[in-house]
């Protein structure tokens, strides 16, 4: 799809959502749904911004709850909903742990070789059950554990930093004071409605991505790398890069839980000819046994798109 059919096809997306949102009288939270949603989070979502009856429109059509945040970079402008509220975050935690492991160990550490037996395999570690034998530099942890979601490479991520804790204490000198990290996985991505442990929000999150990719978190060759691997990321083809036009260049890492429907994606977004756009979209739906749709994310990665364009 060329970039004006593209923007032919938000265009037209929005207009049919728009015309969902003012059709439908039905409140926001679907059936089911536990939001732990403070009282002043909802009233945030209340505001008339023009995208809000678009985005309420995908949680009733997918029987979900939606958060986002998005901002462009150059401009300042802002995509937020339901954006301080707490959902799991799940292996998008990956990229900011591999963000802190650059920190700490680079430029001289991350060739340092780790070792490990098979009785630290967990599952879904698809990268790292083919180096018993050899181990594997933190780099190519951090490689496994970003473009593959490999788990067990993120826990012996978590092993070089010191543990959940000290990933909590790295995004705390990011600025961010609302993430929780409190288990290695599988276990992290257990997560219920309701509960806070291993929890963040979208704006948290977004401002975490922005600062390890586009601020100063890193020096220069650490914050290639780590965008070098965002953007060569295997397992978000149906998501964020599905919402946003041909010829946009999108870095990110995704993120599943094993109940509730849970589902993430973060992303840095490079435009041809406009700065960058930084965006993390979280999901949910109301019952244990709900699976997830990844149109719903690509669908508010298109109102994203469509909106700071």
């Amino acid at each position: 799809m060329h970039f004006s059919h593209a923007r032919h096809a938000h265009r037209a997306r929005r207009a049919a959502l728009g015309a969902l949102a003012a059709l439908a009288l039905v409140p926001v939270v679907a059936c089911g749904q536990n939001n732990s949603a403070p009282a002043a989070t909802a009233t945030s979502i209340a505001a008339t911004k023009p995208y809000t009856g678009e985005l309420k429109a995908l949680e009733r059509k997918f029987d979900a709850r939606l958060g986002l945040y998005a901002i462009d970079t150059g401009t300042g402008r802002e995509v937020a909903y339901r954006d301080g509220e707490r959902f799991g975050f799940h292996s998008t935690f990956k990229a900011i742990a591999a963000g802190a492991v650059l920190r700490k160990y680079s430029p001289d550490g991350m060739d340092k070789v780790i070792t490990y037996s098979r009785d630290d395999l967990v599952d879904n570690s698809p990268v790292t059950e083919k180096h018993v034998d050899t181990g594997m530099t933190l780099s190519e942890l951090c490689d496994a554990s970003v473009r593959y979601s490999d788990n067990t490479a993120a826990n012996l991520l978590f092993d070089a930093l010191g543990g959940p804790k000290a990933l909590e204490r790295e995004v705390r000198r990011l600025g961010d004071d609302v993430t929780r990290a409190d288990r290695i996985e599988p276990e992290l991505s257990k997560w219920v409605p309701g509960e806070t442990r291993d929890t963040t929000t979208p704006r948290a999150l977004a401002k975490d991505l922005r600062a390890l990719v586009l601020g100063d978190a890193l020096h220069t060759p650490e914050r290639a790398q780590l965008a070098t691997w965002l953007k060569t990321n295997t397992t978000g083809d149906a998501l964020i890069r599905a919402g946003v036009p041909e010829g946009w260049v999108v870095g990110d890492k995704t993120g599943s839980g094993f109940s509730y429907a849970a589902r993430n994606d973060i992303a840095v977004v490079w435009r041809p000819d406009a700065a960058p756009i930084v965006m993390a979209v979280l999901t949910n739906r109301g019952e244990e046994g709900d699976e997830h749709d990844d149109k719903l994310i690509a669908e508010a990665a298109s109102v994203v798109a469509d909106t700071l364009s």
